[in-house]
């Protein structure tokens, strides 16, 4: 899903505000919501792929107001409702108002028929794909070339893990980029190191 969410590699926010040694949690209700993603997420309610999706899925102009913890507690209200554990109804009833969830998602895909493995060394390049559905796929990534690295664990693929569907584990591999190749004339030199799904990838001819 090409949305609001992906905004890493993206130019022109200015610079990363940083504190050291801050504390995670803001508020009470902060710590409550982390405890109920783990919770949920530990039980079984639902899988990482899904609680990712469900914070893309967010109405963008409610996504780029929230805060972080927001975000969270929007998708795991968003999958409970989904997965019938609650109802909208009842959590309006607890706010004392209007409940904001995610929007319905779209369908995902299985792996992609062609995948390979790679090796050490191998050029690859990003498959210029957009998804409907759930990808962990960067947008400043897409159609890029690069070489890989190292191959990673079998993990569940994102795009089918997130929307219930059949799906064997693929690796990641860790690709290497020239920040030149990535933002042509807007970046100092430098590389970039970034975990590609086998099924996002293919070969350099």
């Amino acid at each position: 899903m090409d949305g609001m969410h992906d905004l890493g590699g993206r130019q022109g926010f200015g610079k990363v505000g940083f504190t050291p040694k801050a504390s995670p949690f803001q508020a009470a209700w902060e710590k409550r919501t982390y405890a109920l993603r783990t919770m949920a997420g530990q039980l079984g309610v639902y899988n990482i792929d899904e609680y990712r999706h469900a914070v893309e899925r967010m109405d963008p102009r409610h996504s780029v107001s929230a805060s972080y913890y927001e975000r969270v507690l929007t998708a795991i209200a968003t999958l409970l409702v989904e997965k019938g554990v609650t109802t909208r109804a009842e959590l309006e009833e607890l706010a004392g108002g209007g409940f904001a969830l995610s929007h319905p998602g779209a369908g995902g895909r299985t792996n992609a028929p062609d995948r390979k493995s790679f090796q050490r060394g191998e050029r690859v390049r990003v498959r210029n794909d957009f998804v409907p559905g759930h990808v962990r796929l960067p947008g400043y990534i897409r159609g890029k070339t690069g070489v890989v690295m190292v191959e990673g664990p079998l993990t569940p693929f994102p795009d089918a893990h997130a929307h219930g569907l059949e799906a064997v584990d693929e690796p990641t591999y860790d690709v290497q980029f020239r920040s030149e190749d990535l933002w042509p004339g807007g970046a100092e030199s430098a590389v970039i190191h970034v975990a590609v799904f086998q099924s996002y990838l293919e070969a350099v001819a």
